[in-house]
């Protein structure tokens, strides 16, 4: 398995594919520029066979309609959130872009727990990573030693809790009881910036100095 990032849309979120020798992939996060990353999937002949999301922030769903109409996918989201691809006010595009309106139709697929995940040849562990928004999830491949975490766990830092379902407390016990579980070569695919370890995040984050 391969995996490649983009930072895509307004706030530069990370869009993460995963891929197969077989030219399949599974798509995270697209969050916007939707020609770009289409351009770059076809120049690649990679077949998306899923979208699946971290959680439904506007900058994390602003290509997700266009890229599972071009190629006829499904999506997954966690059931917390499920109505946050549909409303603007929800999943803040209407409060942060003025004027906007990002949304997508219902998920194909809503992930009511923890639980292994397998579309083709992909399997991942997903996780409850709730605090940045209440239905945040992490899925970790676990042969590939990643785990995309979205919002929940930054290079050096970790996820904003002030805005609607944000919780500090329950995204330090995110952190702490499913990711820092993880073992510490692990890379993190964050939803911004570079990625990192949770190796190297136990050791230097400043808001894990606790742990």
């Amino acid at each position: 398995m391969s995996w490649f990032q983009l930072p895509l849309g307004p706030l530069q979120t990370n869009w993460y594919i995963q891929t197969n020798d077989q030219g399949e992939g599974i798509i995270f996060d697209p969050g916007g520029e939707v020609e770009k990353l289409i351009t770059w999937l076809r120049d690649r002949q990679i077949t998306p066979l899923a979208i699946l999301l971290t959680h439904a922030h506007f900058d994390h769903i602003g290509a997700v309609e266009d890229v599972r109409n071009t190629f006829h996918i499904p999506v997954y989201i966690h059931e917390n959130e499920k109505e946050w691809l549909i409303d603007p006010q929800r999943n803040g595009s209407s409060l942060f872009i003025p004027g906007s309106s990002i949304k997508a139709r219902e998920a194909e697929h809503l992930i009511t727990g923890e639980q292994d995940l397998s579309i083709g040849s992909f399997s991942y562990q997903v996780l409850e990573t709730p605090g940045h928004s209440p239905g945040s999830l992490s899925y970790y491949a676990k042969e590939d030693k990643i785990v995309f975490s979205g919002d929940a766990l930054f290079a050096g830092s970790i996820g904003r809790t002030d805005l609607p379902g944000g919780d500090h407390q329950l995204l330090l016990d995110s952190i702490h009881d499913k990711l820092l579980e993880l073992p510490e070569d692990t890379t993190v695919a964050s939803g911004h910036g570079p990625t990192t370890t949770i190796g190297h995040e136990m050791d230097g984050n400043p808001f894990l100095s606790g742990f």
